[in-house]
């Protein structure tokens, strides 16, 4: 089989049948990117049920804010997914370390989104909020684990203590974020 090099314009069937294959790419770092893409996909679509609706029309130009950055960086983790792929099969360690800090940093980015969307989202939409700050989250850690896996291969002990202090405090962020909205979350749906 064939490494694709590109995933930008493949069947999400293509990419997973690719994924599965026993093939040196894509893996878990292109993978956390779509998991990534996947998460602010439901933030725009989210909006974009919301935006436009009497009750919300207060909040238009806020989400539509909200919709800019979502879709922003949806582009981005798309070409992420592809850029994942071709560090790997590059075989430059700096260039492969570069891909899941990116995604770790952007997944940090979109979760931030969906806190004010509890708030001014369609509330028939409120599991989709969750939903996207659990992608993001999943996305966010699968994409350090790739960092540490790339760290250990570069043997830079500088750089590696200064990205675990800046994951550890990371880490907190994003699982004290995703905690409090799954909280908020669930006492709305169980009301």
């Amino acid at each position: 089989m064939v490494v694709r090099k590109r995933y930008d314009k493949a069947t999400l069937s293509q990419y997973l049948d690719d994924l599965a294959a026993r093939l040196p790419a894509p893996g878990g770092g292109s993978a956390s990117a779509l998991d990534a893409a996947l998460g602010v996909a439901l933030i725009s679509m989210v909006v974009n049920f919301t935006n436009g609706k009497p009750k919300y029309l207060v909040f238009e130009k806020e989400l539509t804010r909200i919709l800019g950055e979502s879709e922003k960086l949806r582009l981005r983790f798309l070409r992420l997914v592809d850029e994942d792929v071709q560090a790997y099969l590059s075989g430059n360690l700096r260039r492969s370390l570069a891909v899941p800090l990116e995604i770790a940093r952007l997944s940090l980015k979109g979760i931030s989104l969906c806190p004010r969307l509890v708030k001014i989202g369609n509330v028939n939409l409120i599991s989709d909020v969750a939903c996207a700050a659990f992608f993001l989250e999943s996305a966010f850690k699968a994409a350090y684990f790739n960092v540490l896996v790339n760290l250990k291969l570069l043997k830079d002990k500088r750089l590696t203590e200064r990205l675990n202090r800046q994951f550890k405090v990371n880490f907190k962020k994003i699982g004290n974020l995703t905690q409090k909205m799954e909280d908020e979350i669930g006492k709305i749906i169980r009301g």
